[in-house]
């Protein structure tokens, strides 16, 4: 009896195990169904966002326009480098048979993500143990070039896929692949399979490509950087044989056409650097700049936003100072291991609207623009915005007061005149017209660097606490000031005393002519007229009689040139690392700068601020 119970509590005993395995069994189908579903409708949801908030980026019709301020256009841009669009109809069918056999052989037969191609290649990259061979489809790709970066984490994957699933739900194949093949990257800056033909083998009209150009333009993608032509001929030879094969296995050549596209040899013409020197290129990355902060649009969705900007740009301005810059014999001579550098801003004083930039001698599209980023020591050019104008403006100081010019100590500080003579004392107007150093610091420690700095901002040139020492009556600043702001608050000077901000763009119309965006002139009066006035005819006589003689042009001038000196070891006394000249006539204001990026016991200047003087004069004679 007691054995017969000890089996049924046995039984019942495994029976309720069995049970509760059963439901732990089905808790946990549940729950992984729940996680499934939940996680397939989260990443459905977010593909569909990523796609949804950024189909403007599928519109291939729209790029920005720049035009001047004529309305000229200047040059069409989409968001990437050289990218020039073709249609399907304007690709010949090789082409497109040459990245379908390649990067997706089942693209037609598969709903934007290919299994089949997913399993092959995990099979074979298991079989070789490497990396052989890639799953992702064409439509795959697109999203990632379009939406994704290239970090590989399976979150990003696994995105990747349902926007490639919500691309093909809205688009045909055809227009999936005419997307692919116009945004994916070749490699030198290339961007669509247009502009890669036409920088690796000088073809515009895609139809004349030849089987060995079409599978060497295919064999780019899998990396552009290395299998490109240009960088490495060799291994975009190996990897167009690679292409020509997978042709001719999927039916879509011959075995003597492979044969023959693989033995073709050609060498690219080597990178030509000055091809890629873009022609208002210092302006426009300017202009972009600007219309970021006034539309709060990156540069990447402003490229495709259909805008026009309308700038001010004035093309005889820009072409005289890029022509003007072209010149060797204009500039000092190259150091050991840098070239002489320079920069030149030129604004309009009523507007504040910059006519021209120049931010470098073969200055690249995105490069580093010396006029608006490179803040460099002024030198005596600053004399007349922290020194003299601040003099003048108190009302204590006119130009023909004396001044003490004496070799005096201010603490620690003991300035000193160039040539190292001291007349006991001078007029403003003649310390201005030969630049001496001792009778301005005197001035500047007279009126009070708190006054000088709180008018050096009323010209638009904010200075830190650090600057606060009479150094910065010889233009000794922490950061240094570009040219942009130099050129902007002599034209303050230039127009009478009223301020404008510099400024590029002028107005933004939207897709449909709409004006988004208007400049408002402020015409602000910052200093009083006199002032102004005083200033400009000091600032002539400095051009006329004094160290600006070499600015001189056909119309009066008034302006001030700069130096600085390379104060180190191992170079001569006279070594300098910033040349200046800053000035205006009585339409236009413009500041230069030349020097190396960076200076030092191999890499100074000899020559004095009237070699800037004189690319100013050289400049402005063609602008006025």
């Amino acid at each position: 009896m007691n054995t017969l119970l000890f089996k049924n509590k046995e039984k019942i005993s495994r029976l309720i195990i069995r049970r509760k395995k059963v439901y732990l069994v089905f808790d946990i189908s549940v729950v992984a169904v729940f996680i499934f579903v939940s996680g397939y409708l989260f990443f459905d949801a977010t593909g569909k966002y990523i796609f949804q908030s950024h189909l403007k980026e599928m519109d291939i019709t729209s790029p920005i326009i720049t035009t001047d301020r004529n309305g000229e256009v200047i040059e069409s841009s989409t968001e990437n480098g050289n990218q020039d669009k073709a249609s399907l109809k304007q690709m010949p069918k090789l082409l497109l048979y040459a990245f379908i056999a390649t990067e997706d052989r089942r693209f037609y037969k598969h709903e934007g993500i290919d299994w089949i191609g997913i399993t092959r290649a995990f099979g074979n990259n298991l079989a070789n143990l490497e990396i052989v061979e890639g799953g992702s489809s064409i439509t795959q790709q697109l999203a990632r070039t379009l939406f994704l970066s290239n970090e590989q984490s399976f979150n990003r994957k696994i995105i990747e896929v349902f926007i490639a699933k919500a691309l093909e739900r809205r688009y045909t194949k055809n227009d999936i692949l005419e997307l692919y093949l116009n945004h994916i990257y070749f490699g030198r800056q290339q961007y669509g399979v247009k502009a890669a033909a036409k920088r690796y083998f000088g073809i515009n009209d895609l139809n004349q490509l030849k089987l060995w150009q079409i599978a060497s333009l295919a064999a780019i993608p899998k990396g552009p950087s290395i299998y490109n032509p240009v960088d490495n001929y060799k291994k975009n030879k190996e990897r167009r044989s690679v292409v020509l094969k997978l042709m001719y296995e999927q039916g879509y050549i011959s075995k003597d056409q492979m044969i023959k596209a693989k033995s073709v040899d050609f060498l690219p013409p080597p990178p030509n650097p000055k091809k890629s020197i873009s022609k208002y290129a210092a302006y426009t990355d300017y202009v972009f700049q600007e219309a970021e902060k006034i539309t709060g649009l990156t540069k990447k969705e402003l490229m495709q936003s259909g805008y026009t900007i309308v700038t001010g740009l004035d093309k005889n301005y820009q072409q005289a100072a890029e022509k003007a810059f072209n010149n060797p014999a204009n500039f000092p001579k190259d150091g050991k291991d840098q070239k002489i550098q320079g920069a030149t801003v030129i604004l309009e004083n009523n507007t504040g609207e910059i006519r021209a930039i120049v931010g470098g001698r073969e200055y690249v599209e995105g490069g580093w623009n010396r006029a608006i980023q490179n803040s460099r020591q002024p030198g005596s050019a600053f004399k007349p915005i922290i020194v003299y104008g601040p003099a003048l403006q108190s009302g204590k100081y006119t130009p023909l007061s004396i001044l003490q010019d004496k070799k005096t100590s201010y603490g620690d500080y003991q300035p000193s005149n160039t040539d190292g003579k001291y007349l006991g004392s001078i007029t403003v107007s003649r310390a201005i017209q030969d630049s001496i150093n001792s009778p301005a610091v005197w001035l500047l420690n007279e009126i009070g660097l708190d006054s000088a700095i709180q008018f050096a901002e009323t010209l638009g040139i904010k200075l830190s606490e650090q600057d606060s020492n009479l150094a910065l009556a010889l233009g000794g600043t922490r950061e240094g000031i570009s040219p942009l702001l130099m050129a902007q608050a002599y034209s303050v000077f230039a127009n009478k005393g009223v301020f404008n901000d510099a400024h590029a763009v002028k107005l933004i119309k939207d897709k449909t002519g709409r004006i988004i965006y208007s400049y408002h002139l402020k015409n602000k009066q910052v200093i009083s007229r006199q002032t102004a006035d005083d200033m400009t005819k000091m600032l002539i006589n400095a051009v006329n009689n004094g160290t600006g003689k070499k600015a001189r042009t056909n119309h009066w001038v008034a302006g001030k040139t700069g130096t600085t000196q390379l104060d180190i070891s191992g170079v001569p006394k006279k070594a300098n690392r910033d040349l200046w000249f800053v000035g205006y006539t009585e339409k236009l204001s413009a500041a230069v700068w030349m020097g190396f990026d960076k200076s030092n016991k191999d890499n100074y200047m000899t020559e004095n601020s009237g070699v800037a003087a004189h690319m100013f004069s050289l400049i402005l004679n063609q602008c006025e």
